[in-house]
């Protein structure tokens, strides 16, 4: 039985957390212990997992502030994940012995966890660099940015394994940490299907208000403005002047964001999507809908006839697996992730980021409900061959028994 520490900084419900939840849950399956350690874990913006019992989470730092002024949100990301890292080399390894130690997202702590008790291997996964992800701001920003880098850099070579979620995350990582001599390893994310397959979800999940004959647009992804989700409205819109009056009324778009009051950029981006939507004249056929948990997710995919995924050069993207599982079409950018998982014209369209070329797929679905039942039959097949939790939970199963095994013979 292998003992296995899971580090992630906040515990929500991010596409990052959904990885990180369903790995501990496939190596518990596995016959291993595992427990999650986190500097923020809200019961009421986290999956079920983590709450009801079924992975045991602790919580340490989240006493520690997450901004300075609402500025230095890295910095203070940084300074309470290494204070998680000193936790559990100080106090977690000294009680319990440890095997792996599997982190994601920020790497600064690495270094201090090799110096845990029992010496646990150290597995980094890479969604994305972090130093990619913020905006340059100018001067300032890029001097306050430059030591982050460079620390992000050599901590994450410290790692005795680096793993990516994509062959694209996997060539931006090598043009971005080019000291590195580390080839990462592509453990594409799965999808727990037995859970979509176990949810029974009905319509007294959400009430949409909506005729049955409705086509309904669904667009899944938290309420930040780099998800281009105006994008989505600005398609439906456009769809008006390509459909008659008959099937223009059967149309609606959802938009299902996840939402943290607690991040000023969602709730204002929330008001921008709705200012959006009454200035194009759609509001009255555009739903927005926050943090909606696992069973009203399912049952919006039930409900749904086609989803829409508006992220440019996404690192994997875990929705539009979902999408396809639920055998619903998916209309996607030509870029990032969604190109290794969507097949154009098979399984749904890799479009343009332009609302034009995104409203022309929309319109096809409209209008063709047999090309939209192809492609969610050949989406839900790909997904069951490709992505399974089962393919997921056999490779990382076997990372770690390399680690474990290289460890004996050293």
């Amino acid at each position: 039985m292998v003992r296995i520490l899971f580090l992630h900084p906040d515990l929500g419900i991010g596409g990052a957390e959904r990885l990180m939840v369903d790995a501990a849950l496939a190596m518990q399956r596995k016959g291993h212990t595992v427990s999650f350690l986190t500097n923020h874990h809200d019961s009421t913006h986290c999956f079920e997992e983590t709450r009801d019992g079924t992975l045991c989470v602790d919580t340490v730092g989240d006493w520690l502030p997450r901004q300075i002024f609402g500025r230095f949100y890295a910095l203070c990301a940084y300074i309470r994940m290494v204070y998680a890292a000193f936790y559990t080399t100080l106090v977690i390894s000294r009680r319990e012995k440890i095997d792996i130690i599997f982190c994601d997202l920020i790497s600064l702590g690495i270094p201090i966890l090799k110096y845990a008790k029992a010496q646990p291997k150290i597995i980094f996964y890479c969604h994305f660099p972090d130093q990619l992800l913020t905006t340059q701001e100018g001067l300032l920003k890029r001097i306050y940015r430059a030591p982050l880098n460079l620390l992000e850099e050599l901590t994450t070579g410290a790692a005795h394994r680096v793993l990516v979620n994509s062959k694209f995350t996997r060539n931006v990582f090598r043009k971005t940490f080019q000291r590195l001599s580390v080839t990462p390893d592509v453990l594409y994310p799965s999808l727990n299907t037995k859970f979509f397959d176990n949810v029974k979800a009905s319509d007294n999940e959400i009430s949409l208000n909506l005729p049955r004959q409705s086509f309904i647009f669904l667009s899944i992804n938290r309420y930040e403005r780099k998800k281009n989700l105006g994008l989505a409205i600005e398609a439906f819109q456009s769809m008006e002047q390509h459909l008659s009056k008959a099937e223009w009324d059967r149309c609606h778009l959802i938009l299902a964001g996840g939402y943290d009051v607690r991040v000023l950029e969602n709730i204002q981006h929330y008001e921008e999507l709705e200012k959006l939507a009454t200035d194009l004249n759609v509001l009255s056929k555009v739903t927005l809908l926050r943090s909606p948990n696992d069973r009203e997710k399912i049952f919006l995919l039930k409900r749904s006839n086609c989803l829409i995924y508006t992220p440019q050069n996404e690192h994997f993207g875990i929705v539009p697996l979902e999408g396809m599982y639920m055998s619903r079409p998916v209309i996607a950018t030509n870029t990032g992730g969604p190109t290794e998982t969507i097949i154009n014209e098979t399984t749904g369209f890799l479009c343009e980021q332009t609302k034009e070329d995104f409203s022309k797929a929309m319109v096809r679905l409209v209008r063709d409900s047999q090309l939209g039942e192809r492609m969610g039959e050949m989406g839900r097949k790909r997904v069951q061959q490709k992505f399974s939790f089962e393919a997921f939970a056999d490779q990382l199963a076997h990372i770690i028994s390399e680690l474990l095994d290289h460890k004996k013979d050293n």
